[in-house]
């Protein structure tokens, strides 16, 4: 269970960072570490050794990172949310 979402998000790395390929170690204490394969083809350890919730921050940090689709209502939304706010600070003065 522990190493599931470990690889889940090892999984989301590799999909959205397709220029490199990383794996997971796990040592004996039960902690874990990002590799990376190096153009030559060897193994590189890019973290340090990281209990189960790091490892998944840190796997979710590095790499590209998705860009959140907003939809046209969202945008419509955090717009009028906008005009709320800048109108109750002109209120105020």
């Amino acid at each position: 269970m522990r190493s599931t979402k470990a690889s889940a998000a090892l999984a989301r790395l590799n999909a959205r960072d397709t220029s490199h390929r990383y794996s997971m170690g796990m040592t004996a204490s039960g902690f874990f570490y990002l590799l990376r394969a190096s153009e030559s083809g060897t193994l590189e350890k890019i973290s340090g050794d990281l209990t189960l919730e790091e490892f998944v921050q840190h796997v979710n940090q590095t790499g590209p990172q998705k860009k959140v689709k907003v939809s046209k209502l969202d945008a419509a939304f955090e717009k009028q949310l906008g005009a709320k706010a800048s109108g109750a600070d002109k209120a105020q003065k």
